[in-house]
């Protein structure tokens, strides 16, 4: 009974960490229930990559792309007006520096790991230009419009936006997000398939394989709503182990903008787990998808959030970048825009995208 227990680990998980929660919630932890709390978080991370997979594998790609990337900023939205909601003024830069984590994580990160795992398991990886081109110019265009445009305009005091600012880059971001959606699943969805996949013919054209078996409409509606629950409680238990969080980086010296990193980390593990998973199964689109869709969901959904959100909050919302990070951007448009054209990469392109973000990971600890 407990191998079989041990062995369906990922439908107790949910439940479990939904009960421990309903247990911490609203008290202050001590640093031994903290740290039980955050395994529990990661369990519960690894529970909803699963589920989202059941999920994404049955609605087939490249719709299960968006399952996990809008999950995943569900969890960045709720974590980040809720920590706002706390601390106002404390926390006027959180949503800038997770969006802008998020982006250098994805766009970096999540898309070197799967073109350099792409590439070393088949020399080149290959992907299909048309569709992750089209996800990087939409990514590239929200971060700027939402991210570095507030740095350099002159109605407000600072890298902030006057309210007429943040109304145009909210309204901007829900439609180009819904815009590129749409083009992703209805018009034109063959752009997001791997190339192998676009001309082949399929028992099954909305999956595009004919020898994986499909979960039943059982397993995933339990998937769906397994993958709720443990949505509910990693933005929950999140909210209670942050001040432990913030608490150890002051006490390491480190900035204040190290929370962001920190946060987008957090709820970026999924996708990272479930893009490196695709690219060692020779699914490079399917990582880029995941990626760049993560990254697009990142500033598209959560940017409206906070805006909407700073209705009610009395301390101001920050969403200009520094020089040094809107240099940053500007590397990974370019390298990024470089990479996409041949539609090909070897490991070398894999290599420069993660040494981005490892400057960004060693100027966000010291800038």
């Amino acid at each position: 009974m407990l191998t079989a227990a041990l062995g369906r680990w990922t439908l107790l998980l949910p439940p479990l960490a939904a009960v421990l929660l309903a247990l911490v919630w609203g008290r202050t932890l001590p640093n031994a229930v903290a740290t039980v709390a955050g395994l529990v978080l990661v369990l519960a991370v690894l529970a909803a990559v699963h589920h989202a997979e059941v999920v994404a594998h049955r609605v087939g790609e490249p719709l299960g792309s968006l399952v996990l990337a809008v999950a995943v900023t569900v969890i960045e939205v709720a974590l980040i007006v809720t920590l706002m909601v706390d601390s106002a003024a404390k926390n006027a830069t959180l949503a800038r520096d997770t969006v802008f984590a998020a982006v250098m994580i994805t766009c970096n990160g999540i898309v070197g790991l799967c073109l350099l795992l792409g590439s070393l398991r088949t020399r080149v990886a290959v992907f299909n230009p048309e569709g992750t081109g089209a996800a990087l110019a939409t990514v590239a265009t929200l971060a700027t419009l939402s991210l570095a445009l507030p740095s350099f305009t002159t109605s407000t005091p600072g890298p902030n936006f006057s309210p007429t600012q943040l109304t145009f880059a909210s309204v901007a971001a829900l439609v180009l997000y819904g815009l590129f959606v749409t083009t992703q699943t209805v018009r034109h969805r063959e752009y997001f398939l791997p190339p192998e996949l676009i001309d082949r013919p399929a028992a099954d054209p909305q999956h595009g394989e004919t020898h994986d078996e499909l979960p039943t409409n059982r397993e995933t509606a339990t998937s769906l709503v397994l993958l709720m629950v443990a949505l509910v409680a990693v933005v929950g238990l999140a909210k209670t182990v942050s001040p432990t969080i913030e608490h150890g980086v002051t006490a390491a010296g480190l900035p204040a903008s190290v929370m962001g990193v920190v946060i987008a980390m957090l709820v970026l593990l999924p996708e990272t787990i479930a893009a490196v998973r695709a690219a060692r199964r020779d699914e490079v689109q399917t990582g880029l998808n995941l990626a760049l869709g993560s990254a697009m969901a990142s500033i598209g959904l959560t940017i409206p959030a906070v805006a909407l959100a700073s209705v009610w909050l009395s301390g101001p919302l920050v969403l200009g970048l520094s020089a040094s990070h809107l240099v940053l951007l500007a590397l990974t448009v370019a390298v990024g825009t470089l990479t996409v054209i041949p539609g090909r990469a070897t490991p070398l392109q894999g290599g420069v995208h993660l040494s981005v973000l490892a400057a960004y990971v060693v100027l966000a600890v010291s800038p």
